[in-house]
C-alpha cells in the first residue's frame, strides 16, 4: 500500500515526528478533543453516550442480535420522547460461518464469504490459483485484485464485471482483494434475494495478499473452504410518529444495520437522529415520521419497506431529511505504516438534494468538510438517499459516504468524537429550521 507524504507542521521537529511514528505503531496516538458548541440536543456527555451504546452492541449485521438490540434501544428512545411507536419486519439473509478460509502451501488466510453465500461443501474447492486478466477459459480459483478505492457494494461495475467474467470462463470460484485505505477487508453490499455470483466468492484482506498473490503468479493449488449456517431471519424497521399522521409530515431517517460493528459508518446518524428526535419532541417541527431501518447492506431493503409502506405520500411530505453513513466519521493521517486520529471528519461525505435546496444547505452546512459543498442528486447518489429520490420527494436532503474504516472491521469507537456529531447535527438542526419555518434563528 502506498502512503502520502506527510508535512511536517510548523515548529515541529523530526524527533518530534519520529515519536509520533512510533506512537502511532504502538497504538498510543489519540486525537485531541474536538469542541463544539453547546445546544439542547447536542451536548456532547449525550451524544458520547449514545455512541458508546450503538458500540456497544456489537456486530450489527441485519435482523441479528447486536441489530435487534440496537432497534429495541432506539424504539425505547422514542417513546421516552413521547413518539408512538411500530415495527415493521421483513426477512433479510444470514450466515454464520463455520469455517471462512483459504489455504495454499503453509499459508491459512481467513477470508469473507460474500453474502448471500454460496457454500463450498464441507471439503471445500481444491484447484490451482490464478490471477484474473480476462481469460478466455480458466479451471482453477480466480484472484481478482482491486484498484484503489473505498468498496463498499458487490453491485459496483469494477467488481461485477471481472467477477462475473471469471465465472463465465469456468472459475470454481473467486477470491477479491478489496484494496482499499486500511489493508483490511471490506465487506460488500448485496443483493437480499439471490447471491449477486454462480459461485463461492469471498473477499481477502490486501494486507494479506501479497503471498497468495504470488502463489497465483505460478498457478499454487489453493483450498477454499465456506462453510455454515446460513438462511433467513426476520429484521426490523422502527417507525416513530408525534403528532397527527394525517398532517404533513417531518421525515428524518437513518439507517442502523451493517456488516461489522459500523460505529464510524454508522453511529453518527443514530446519535444526530437521536438529538433532532429530542428536539422534535416539543412539537416545534410540528408533525413527524422518525425511522431507522434495518438491511442496508442488502440493497436498502429495510429503507424500500418503509417506502413501499409506512413513508408518508410525498404530497404530504414537508421535508425528508437523511442521515446516511459517514454522517461524521473521523479523519486520519497517514503517518508512515501507520494512521494518527485527527479532531476533524473525514471528508467523503457528501450532501446532495434537488437543485432548489442547494443555496439553503451551503449556508446550513458551511465549514464542515465535505458537506460544506452540497450536489445535485442529479448527479448521482447513493443509499437510502437514492431510493428516497426514486420514490419521488421532491423537497429532501440528506448525507452518503464512506470513511477510511467503512466496511471494515477497524470501524469502532476510535473512529468517532461527539463534537464531529454535533457539528453535523447542528447544521441538519438548521437546515430543518430554514425549510420548515424559513428562519434558521440559531445559526451562528
Amino acid at each position: 500500500m502506498t502512503h502520502e507524504p506527510v508535512s511536517t507542521p510548523a515548529g515541529a521537529t523530526r524527533r518530534g515526528l519520529v515519536g509520533l511514528v512510533g506512537a502511532v505503531s504502538a497504538g498510543l496516538v489519540t486525537a485531541p478533543a474536538v469542541a463544539a458548541p453547546q445546544r439542547s440536543g447536542w451536548d456532547e456527555t449525550t451524544l458520547q453516550s449514545d455512541l458508546d451504546r450503538y458500540a456497544g452492541f456489537g456486530i450489527k449485521a441485519a435482523g441479528g442480535e447486536g441489530d435487534r438490540a440496537t432497534g429495541t434501544w432506539l424504539e425505547a428512545s422514542l417513546q421516552t420522547l413521547g413518539f408512538e411507536t411500530e415495527r415493521q419486519t421483513y426477512d433479510t439473509p444470514f450466515f454464520e460461518p463455520a469455517e471462512s478460509l483459504l489455504e495454499f502451501g503453509t499459508a491459512r488466510l481467513d477470508v469473507v464469504a460474500q453474502a448471500p453465500v454460496r457454500q463450498t461443501g464441507d471439503g471445500g474447492s481444491a484447484a490451482p490459483l490464478l490471477l484474473w486478466s480476462q481469460q478466455d477459459a480458466i479451471s482453477g480459483i480466480a484472484v481478482v485484485s482491486l484498484p484503489f478505492r473505498r468498496w463498499s457494494s458487490a453491485s459496483q461495475r469494477e467488481i461485477q464485471e471481472p467477477v462475473r467474467a471469471a465465472f463465465a470462463a469456468g472459475a470454481v470460484a473467486v477470491l477479491i482483494v478489496t484494496t482499499g485505505p486500511t489493508g483490511e477487508a471490506l465487506v460488500l453490499n448485496a443483493p437480499p434475494d439471490a447471491p449477486p455470483f454462480a459461485g463461492p466468492t469471498a473477499v481477502v484482506a490486501p494486507k494479506d495478499a501479497a503471498p497468495l498473490i504470488e502463489a497465483a503468479r505460478v498457478g499454487a493449488t489453493g483450498r477454499l473452504c465456506i462453510t455454515g449456517r446460513s438462511g433467513r431471519r426476520e429484521a426490523f424497521n422502527v417507525i416513530g410518529r408525534l403528532g397527527e399522521p394525517t398532517d404533513p409530515q417531518l421525515v428524518v431517517s437513518t439507517p442502523r444495520s451493517g456488516w461489522l460493528g459500523s460505529v464510524g459508518e454508522r453511529g453518527p446518524g443514530i446519535a444526530a437522529w437521536l438529538g433532532l428526535a429530542r428536539l422534535a419532541a416539543d412539537g416545534r417541527w410540528g408533525s413527524a415520521t422518525w425511522v431507522s431501518t434495518s438491511g442496508h447492506e442488502y440493497d436498502n431493503v429495510g429503507g424500500q419497506r418503509f417506502l413501499a409502506n409506512g413513508a408518508p405520500h410525498p404530497d404530504r411530505t414537508r421535508l425528508w431529511a437523511h442521515l446516511g453513513a459517514n454522517l461524521a466519521a473521523r479523519d486520519w493521517h497517514e503517518v508512515g505504516t501507520g494512521l494518527a486520529p485527527l479532531p476533524s471528519a473525514d471528508p467523503q461525505r457528501f450532501l446532495a438534494a434537488p437543485e432548489a435546496m442547494l443555496p439553503d444547505l451551503a449556508r446550513a452546512f458551511a465549514g464542515l468538510p465535505g458537506l460544506e459543498n452540497p450536489y445535485s442528486w442529479d448527479r448521482g447518489v447513493q443509499g437510502e438517499l437514492a431510493e428516497i429520490k426514486a420514490g419521488g420527494y421532491a423537497h429532501a436532503f440528506g448525507v452518503f459516504g464512506a470513511h477510511r474504516f467503512h466496511h471494515a472491521v477497524g470501524d469502532d469507537l476510535r473512529c468517532v468524537a461527539p463534537g464531529l456529531v454535533a457539528n453535523a447535527g447542528q447544521a441538519f438542526e438548521w437546515a430543518i429550521d430554514q425549510f420548515l419555518t424559513g428562519r434558521s434563528e440559531n445559526r451562528g
